[in-house]
């Protein structure tokens, strides 16, 4: 669960950016009117870190091996499960878009939830890597039966990924734009129980 803060953003949002950061930013993912996402304009105190970071969490979004609703399932177990609304915001626009519904989505919060038993390995998967940062034979064996090694090693770097991600954005306070969808009606993040 994150900690409470005595006052969020812990780190403002870059507002005025130098032109080479403005330039990044402009390269990044932005919101409806084209003003980069509040993770990167936070990030851009950090020019060098952001550049870095997006070329992984880019890569991850366009030129992964992955399916893209597999992928999506992943992500949102993960930012459910490390507590982080905006992880889970930006991530449910980006899921209902790779293919999850509202449903799927939502169960994805809620324990013991059912699933296929392909999705259930997906996200038995994230579990195992958050809570053991480890896989077990069985999980492992199942997901070999579906996906390239290639694939394996994409998953389990995803779920890392977007682990540390939802670190830096509950560690340093980012606000989720306004628009946003916040947690499923009725569910609470795990980490917040």
């Amino acid at each position: 669960m994150p900690f409470p803060h005595a006052a969020d953003p812990r780190v403002a949002p870059v507002e005025d950016p130098a032109p080479d950061v403005a330039d990044m930013l402009a390269k990044t993912l932005g919101d409806d009117r084209g003003v980069p996402l509040v993770i990167f304009r936070t990030m851009a105190r950090h020019p060098r870190m952001m550049k870095r970071f997006n070329v992984l969490g880019g890569f991850f979004l366009t030129r992964g091996e992955l399916p893209a609703r597999e992928r999506e399932l992943v992500v949102l177990r993960v930012a459910w499960r490390s507590g982080c609304e905006y992880e889970w915001a930006q991530h449910v626009l980006i899921g209902r878009r790779a293919g999850l519904t509202d449903a799927e989505i939502a169960r994805v919060a809620e324990p013991g939830a059912p699933w296929s038993a392909a999705d259930a390995a997906l996200l038995r998967a994230a579990d195992e890597v958050l809570d053991h940062t480890d896989l077990s034979d069985a999980t492992w064996a199942e997901l070999a039966g579906r996906f390239t090694e290639t694939q394996l090693v994409e998953l389990v770097v995803l779920v890392g990924f977007y682990r540390m991600a939802a670190g830096f954005l509950n560690a340093t306070g980012v606000q989720k734009e306004a628009d946003l969808p916040g947690w499923p009606a009725g569910a609470e993040s795990e980490e917040a129980k």
